[in-house]
């Protein structure tokens, strides 16, 4: 019985996590990040702002950094050395997306995960994306 209750929780959590409607083709506007510059196992947020037919889309994802920085000792470097961030200005991706999530499909058919949010004016190249920022009313 319990793990009939354990398998039900599970479908019901990998059926609450799909992505919901159809798949479009989105234009990459814009993007930017907050990095965590000098942290150890802290995140940084990488911002992409998406055209999607007549809507704007904005979200972002936060990625674990590991770069923390010591003059004496500066072993943690190499482990960026081949990473690269995502820029991709212009291109179009398929995606989809609810009111709370996107998910933008990667070429390799795996779809990363990014979470909506129109509260943070971060974009500084698209005047599309900085209309569509609504500020948190203080």
């Amino acid at each position: 019985m319990k793990s009939g209750l354990l398998l039900i929780a599970f479908a019901f959590a990998a059926l609450a996590a799909a992505p919901a409607g159809p798949e479009v083709q989105a234009k990459v506007l814009d993007h930017n990040e907050y990095l965590c510059s000098n942290c150890f196992f802290g995140a940084s947020t990488y911002y992409y702002c998406f055209e999607a037919g007549d809507k704007i889309l904005i979200g972002y994802q936060k990625t674990p950094t590991l770069n923390w920085k010591d003059a004496a000792s500066n072993d943690l470097t190499k482990a960026h050395k081949n990473w690269a961030v995502w820029t991709p200005e212009g291109q179009t991706v398929p995606l989809r997306f609810n009111e709370k999530n996107i998910w933008v499909n990667r070429p390799n058919g795996k779809s990363v995960k990014l979470k909506q949010d129109y509260t943070t004016d971060i974009f500084v190249n698209n005047r599309q994306c900085r209309a569509a920022v609504k500020p948190k009313s203080e």
